[in-house]
């Protein structure tokens, strides 16, 4: 990966660039990275650069042996970590090296916009907290110990540390504040709220800014061709900087279109009990069986429905303001805020954010999903009474 084919603001590349050339590269950075960005992307093309044996003034030459290999994410001094766990084929004891080889195929696949949702779905892991475990830490201690194969920088990218498992963090934070020889630690995540502060107070923090519409947009027609400039600029605006977002609102796929449904059932089913309406229109069993179908989805199916109804209740709100511009929704969300259109107001929408915000946390520390999903219908008749 070379920086040329890497979607983010040309000031970071530069910023980047011009700190491996003044030799003033933090042995350990947290790449604060935001949906649908090309953070891991940054992070193999940085370390690509830093061993390129051609390199131009602003690039790797993308030619030589050690480019070649990086390319193909197969250079003996990288050493990639990511979260894992049991699946079909592993039954126990998961590392991030029994899942290499998928792992590679899947940036390949997403073009290095990679999310953490698609990869679990892709280890058919999702009813799994994956995490990067204890024996992924041991590994990386004794990767550490271990002089480089080129003579130069080892390179350790761990993508989303932020699911870093709490009992493995200790292992790893003498190695991060005191690597052996020439060792780069680059972490990335989304969520740097959510990182031990042991593991923050140890490394340099480079954000990843979201991309303008203006830069998604030009993504988007490049992928596209036939793709219109406005309809582009439209799905851009749509996306706010999320380049999977995007690629979902253009494809319109069923899981979004379920996740549209179901908000919409959830809500006009609360609604109604709110108000003390019959039993037939509430139509409970059907809130049942739509919040079912999301229960069996697995748990990260669960966070991201609860994540999309947290942003549908937002633009709710946001359409009773005199800010028309701050909806950002599609068409057929459109239609579902205008038909809830004036039912929340402020004290409504963060109650009923507070309550989605616990569901997430409960979700996230293994409880009963229908027991969640169950006692978040209530809490919302609840707030909207």
């Amino acid at each position: 990966m070379q920086f040329k084919d890497v979607l983010v603001a040309p000031q970071l590349k530069a910023q980047i660039i011009n700190q491996v050339k003044l030799h003033r590269v933090s042995h350990a950075q947290l790449f604060h990275a935001q949906p649908g960005s090309h953070a891991f992307a940054l992070a193999i093309a940085m370390a690509q650069y830093m061993c390129c044996e051609h390199p131009t003034e602003n690039d790797s030459c993308g030619h030589c042996p050690s480019c070649i290999q990086f390319e193909k994410l197969t250079h003996p001094d990288l050493h990639l970590y990511f979260p894992n766990c049991i699946t079909k084929n592993v039954k126990k004891e998961p590392d991030c090296q029994q899942f290499m080889q998928e792992f590679r195929e899947f940036v390949f696949r997403n073009d290095y916009h990679i999310d953490i949702q698609d990869w679990l779905t892709e280890l058919e892991g999702e009813n799994k907290q994956a995490n990067i475990n204890i024996r992924d830490c041991s590994n990386i201690i004794s990767h550490n110990n271990v002089r480089s194969y080129s003579g130069g920088f080892k390179f350790y990218i761990l993508w989303n540390i932020d699911r870093l498992y709490h009992a493995a963090a200790p292992k790893l934070l003498k190695t991060l504040e005191e690597p052996e020889g020439q060792s780069l630690f680059i972490l990335i995540s989304e969520k740097p709220e959510q990182i031990l502060k042991t593991i923050l107070s140890r490394t340099q923090l480079v954000t990843i800014p979201k991309l303008t519409d203006e830069q998604l947009a030009t993504a988007l027609r490049k992928r596209f061709p036939d793709m219109e400039e406005q309809t582009a600029h439209d799905i851009a605006m749509l996306a706010d900087g999320d380049y999977n977002r995007a690629f979902q609102i253009h494809a319109d796929d069923s899981d979004y279109q379920a996740s549209l449904a179901a908000f919409d059932i959830l809500m006009g089913s609360a609604l109604s009990f709110s108000r003390q309406q019959s039993a037939e229109v509430v139509n409970y069993p059907r809130v049942h069986e739509e919040m079912g179908e999301i229960v069996a989805q697995g748990r990260e199916a669960q966070k991201a429905f609860l994540t999309f109804t947290i942003r549908m209740l937002r633009n709710m709100l946001m359409t009773t303001t005199n800010h028309p511009e701050m909806v950002k929704a599609t068409h057929a969300e459109q239609t579902i805020l205008e038909k809830y259109k004036g039912a929340i107001g402020l004290k409504q929408a963060t109650l009923l954010t507070e309550e989605c915000n616990k569901a997430l946390f409960h979700i996230g520390r293994n409880a009963n999903s229908g027991i969640v999903f169950t006692d978040l219908f209530f809490k919302m008749a609840g707030a909207l009474r």
